[in-house]
């Protein structure tokens, strides 16, 4: 439904509206326009130049236009005279197709000329830390399995209960939420959505859980493994394909193996078959490969993967089917982009369909003890750069996100990598200063 941001600005109270895009790198850029010049924003777009933010342009670009979507808009439960809207960024007059909404509205508009909706929901793991990021911000949230610590999730009852209360103001439809595995970790579950809305909501919840957070004097983080000894901040991708009106769920099958339809297998092998190269956009940052590959953590399992396999229900596989009609990739880390994430499971389950993919047989194990028994399924990437190369030779992968993307992605991250390589650490100076 079309909805008129000036309109909707006298209607609410709205002031502000924050105009909002995402960059390659998952950076949240916005331009806060008054109400009062609202309506040419929504005709025309907020300006903005397109090289101070991560995408591949230069100065001598035209300027970028963030097109807001008023069907996203959201009023701030927690500064109700600012609304955010998510918007689509255009340059010349044409959408930049290296711009992530972008990718992903074109990827769902293939699924839907298939005849597919797709459903996704995110558990989005956060640490509640210090300003300074040096510790979590609970010093008596101790325990050596802190998971669902019923003393310490109320010790933060003021922070968790604000942003669940927003959820349920915003029709959200929360259900639950937890203290995590690490000490200082919590996570909060909404319903899932089609994966555009998933998207908006994930983008618009990691700048909500960051602004409660601030509000009262501490941080928030989605890092993948701030603290090398605790478990990381996962973000498990939920899946399910429905039919075109979305009344179907066409991965339900009550007669198969884990009520996952053949359809269901097919776009599991997709996945299956693309995860190495996937791994550098649910995984696209440094610090990402120390948590899928971590050692054992204080609480005793890492609780993400290291190997390409699925499985039932079990937590210790890159994919588990938990119900019928639907699976977990367990692969996605906190820096994952909130909308590349979409995309990316999008290509690779259409592909999926289309080479009528075979996800590799199920193991049973516990992939934690026993995954060194598992010699026929591909690692992992061990870093960055494994998995951009991986990405770069995955031309079906690459091609299903549009070249444009492709192109500006893997620039940027070799920067990105290059940068860390010639970054001089405490590490070297500890251990090879007398070599």
């Amino acid at each position: 439904m079309t909805v008129d941001l000036k309109s909707f600005a006298d209607e609410n109270g709205i002031r502000y509206f924050m105009i909002s895009y995402t960059d390659l790198f998952g950076g949240q850029r916005a331009k806060l326009v008054p109400a009062a010049a609202i309506a040419d924003m929504q005709a025309d777009g907020a300006g903005f130049a397109g090289f101070a933010s991560w995408l591949d342009l230069s100065p001598a670009h035209p300027d970028l236009f963030g097109i807001p979507d008023a069907s996203s808009v959201i009023q701030l439960p927690w500064k109700k005279d600012v609304a955010w809207v998510a918007a689509d960024c255009v340059m010349d007059g044409m959408p930049l197709d290296q711009a992530p909404r972008n990718v992903l509205k074109k990827l769902i508009a293939e699924a839907e000329g298939q005849g597919k909706y797709v459903k996704t929901g995110v558990e989005a793991e956060f640490f509640l830390i210090t300003p300074e990021g040096d510790a979590i911000s609970d010093i008596r949230d101790t325990a050596e399995k802190p998971c669902y610590d019923q003393q310490a999730v109320m010790r933060r009852y003021d922070i968790i209960a604000e942003i669940c209360d927003y959820m349920l103001e915003l029709g959200w439809e929360p259900y639950q939420n937890d203290h995590e595995d690490a000490n200082g970790q919590f996570e909060m579950n909404w319903k899932y959505d089609d994966a555009l809305k998933t998207a908006d909501k994930h983008s618009f919840f990691k700048f909500m859980v960051k602004s409660v957070a601030e509000k009262h004097g501490l941080r928030a983080t989605f890092m993948p493994k701030p603290f090398k000894e605790l478990t990381g901040n996962g973000c498990h991708c939920h899946v399910s394909v429905w039919n075109a009106d979305g009344t179907q769920n066409v991965f339900a099958d009550d007669k198969a193996e884990f009520g996952l339809s053949s359809e269901g297998l097919r776009f599991l092998g997709g996945i299956m078959k693309h995860a190495p190269a996937l791994a550098a956009i649910t995984n696209p940052t440094v610090n990402s490969y120390k948590r899928i590959n971590a050692p054992r953590t204080l609480s005793g399992a890492t609780w993400s993967p290291n190997t390409v396999t699925w499985t039932g229900n079990n937590r210790t596989h890159m994919v588990r089917v938990p119900d019928p009609g639907r699976f977990e990739l367990r692969l996605a880390d906190g820096a994952a982009n909130p909308y590349l994430l979409q995309a990316v499971v999008i290509a690779a389950g259409l592909d999926g369909l289309k080479t009528n993919a075979d996800p590799g047989p199920r193991y049973d194990i516990d992939m934690y003890e026993e995954g060194h028994l598992v010699t026929d399924a591909p690692k992992l990437p061990l870093n960055l750069q494994d998995a951009l190369r991986a990405f770069e030779a995955d031309e079906g992968l690459k091609g299903a996100m549009g070249s444009s993307f492709s192109s500006a992605f893997l620039k940027l991250k070799r920067q990105e990598w290059h940068s860390y390589v010639s970054h001089f650490t405490e590490w070297e100076r500890e251990n090879t200063l007398d070599i």
